[in-house]
């Protein structure tokens, strides 16, 4: 089943809209659930030997895991050197998963990551609603 031209805007419109309108941890948990996406579909990719889906996705998976690095203060709390550690090895984990086609070294990455997606989940339960200022680069990511 094919989406219509006016749907796929419908969607993306829709997209756009809930990413300038959500909080700083909402669009985080948004970040990590598009990650955690990318990542199962190269994996899943990799198993049917679609090289050029699974590509597609590990670099997308291999941008956001960069936005995230870049845009973590790791002097701001005691975690933040290991969680900036965790983004280096994963980040090189998806290249080498990519160059080798290892779906092993994908599903190493999501066992790594999907934790601390629900991790973060969790806190956003737990934090008042305050939108984000806009940004731009999140629309750029291809989260929502």
């Amino acid at each position: 089943m094919t989406m219509s031209a006016g749907s796929n805007a419908q969607r993306s419109r829709y997209n756009r809209d809930a990413v300038l309108s959500a909080t700083p941890v909402r669009l985080l948990t948004m970040l990590y659930d598009r990650l955690l996406l990318d990542l199962n579909r190269a994996e899943a990719a990799q198993q049917r030997q679609d090289w050029q889906t699974a590509s597609d996705n590990l670099l997308h998976a291999q941008a956001i895991v960069s936005e995230l690095s870049t845009s973590l203060i790791v002097e701001a709390w005691d975690g933040g050197e290991g969680l900036f550690s965790l983004y280096t090895y994963v980040s090189t984990a998806m290249v080498s998963a990519n160059t080798s086609r290892n779906p092993a070294r994908t599903h190493e990455c999501i066992v790594l990551l999907e934790p601390l997606r629900q991790t973060w989940h969790e806190a956003a339960d737990l934090l008042p609603a305050t939108p984000a200022p806009a940004t731009g680069r999140s629309g750029e990511l291809g989260i929502g």
